[in-house]
């Protein structure tokens, strides 16, 4: 798909990767509505530097994601205001660490922000947009996930069940989707300058970069590029790319 002039949802797109992902969009042409939950400010101000960078439009639009109304109203906004949407990027995620063996700490509380954040709200936004993307005839939906999906490791036993439970949606969305809309998933390991590494603690951080192959953490940049090429690629759907410089093996 030619990414020039294609207009992209990016939820969190004002956190540490979501903004890499924004410009690396925003690079191949495309125009972007940057969705935040609380950081208005910070989402505007990614919006203004799209448009002065790259030369596209951009606008930074609120939503809590947690709410169905809210995501009927994002994406009705979203297409109100460019008047089409091709891409959906499901990054916002919600994280707090917990040792796996502190099940006391795993509150149910806990446990449902992070399932209504992590997967319920990516459910529900690929079920707002896939209409619009059908009735158009194309779309891409790419969802971030994490390593810790793949196996019983990350930051808590609720945050690798909810990109477990992504991950499989990916797979079922896609043969849902076909052939209009293509589904596909990033799952990155360790990495930094991210919320979600802030949350994590110090020794996971060490642990991660230590028993990579390549003895470091993983590139915002790179998670970034593969976004790209799944929004631009015509044959693949389904997948997930894990990038962690060398420590899962899917």
């Amino acid at each position: 798909m030619d990414l020039k002039d294609a207009v992209a949802l990016v939820t969190g797109g004002n956190g540490g990767l979501g903004q890499r992902i924004c410009h690396a969009l925003a690079a191949q042409g495309a125009h972007v509505a940057v969705m935040y939950a609380a950081s208005r400010d910070q989402a505007e101000a990614v919006a203004r530097d799209l448009v002065a960078t790259h030369g596209v439009q951009a606008a930074a639009f609120g939503c809590d994601i947690t709410e169905a109304a809210a995501v009927s109203r994002l994406v009705a906004d979203v297409t109100a205001r460019f008047g089409r949407l091709d891409i959906l990027v499901n990054d916002a995620a919600f994280n707090k660490s917990i040792p796996f063996p502190d099940l006391d700490a795993l509150t149910e509380e806990v446990w449902e922000k992070i399932m209504a954040v992590n997967l319920t709200g990516p459910m529900r936004l690929t079920k707002a947009v896939a209409p619009v993307m059908k009735a158009q005839g194309r779309g891409r939906i790419v969802n971030i996930a994490s390593v810790a999906g793949l196996g019983p490791t990350g930051s808590s036993i609720a945050y690798a069940v909810s990109k477990a439970g992504l991950i499989h949606l990916t797979k079922c969305m896609a043969v849902a989707l076909a052939p209009e809309v293509l589904v596909n998933c990033v799952a990155p390991g360790l990495l930094e300058g991210t919320r979600a590494t802030a949350n994590l603690r110090p020794e996971q951080v060490e642990r991660s970069a230590a028993t990579s192959l390549l003895r470091k953490a993983a590139d915002k940049d790179d998670c970034a590029d593969m976004v790209v090429t799944m929004c631009r690629t015509g044959t693949m759907t389904g997948q997930t790319i894990v990038i962690d410089a060398g420590r899962v093996f899917h």
